[in-house]
């Protein structure tokens, strides 16, 4: 069986002594970070299947802190937090977050979303350096390099920004406007033709596993291997 380890980081001491009771029940390691800082201190330090991360920590709060981890990891995270407008919610979806959870909470529907999320991630392989695996393709962050059937495949920056994202959000539709935004940036002119420009040139590249960028008419593309 495989030892999942998490890492809770809030400031409130009495909120990770809860939930760390609960998840050391059910099996899991737990790591607690008092602060943003040490989140991310920790974060680069050791290996966590999950990261339970809340928003207003000292030092380092919880946004920053979700987005230097998906600079480099798509470990799954999820946000808990006393802030429950829905535009947090969607800033927090926009930053990578894998689920958002509002105070107060059940600590037992908490653990449950922990182990569904968990049971979702099966399929990728996060690996030591930071890599991961999806199906038969690998993308490695740290050097930038997407492999299939371990062979590179050559992609152009915007290429490879465009898949990391997709892949990362495996199985979450995207709609252009959102990877616009995510991978071009706001600042950028331009159209959602742009996106399936380079959609099509990554489904060529691809090959015969083009079938991993789904389209969901309508609404955009997704990330999926199998049907």
């Amino acid at each position: 069986m495989v030892e999942h380890k998490i890492l809770i980081a809030d400031d409130e001491e009495k909120m990770r002594h809860v939930i760390k009771i609960y998840l050391e029940k059910e099996g899991f390691k737990v790591e607690e970070a008092n602060d943003g800082e040490e989140a991310l201190e920790k974060f680069k330090a050791e290996q966590f299947s999950l990261i339970i991360l809340d928003i207003m920590m000292p030092k380092i709060e919880g946004w920053t802190v979700c987005r230097k981890i998906r600079e480099e990891s798509s470990v799954p995270i999820i946000m808990l937090t006393a802030r429950g407008e829905e535009y947090d919610k969607l800033f927090g979806f926009e930053l990578g977050a894998d689920d958002y959870i509002t105070k107060p909470f059940s600590p037992k529907e908490l653990v449950a979303r922990v182990k569904a999320i968990l049971k979702r991630s099966n399929n990728t392989q996060i690996q030591s350096n930071n890599s991961f695996k999806i199906g038969k393709s690998e993308i490695r962050p740290l050097s930038k390099q997407v492999l299939v059937e371990n062979k590179e495949i050559t992609l152009t920056p915007k290429e490879y920004e465009l898949l990391y994202f997709l892949a990362k959000n495996q199985e979450i539709v995207m709609s252009r406007e959102q990877l616009l935004n995510k991978v071009w940036g706001y600042e950028f002119i331009g159209d959602a033709r742009t996106v399936d420009t380079h959609i099509k040139q990554l489904r060529e590249k691809l090959g015969k596993y083009k079938k991993y960028i789904q389209t969901v008419w309508g609404t955009g593309y997704k990330f999926k291997v199998g049907d």
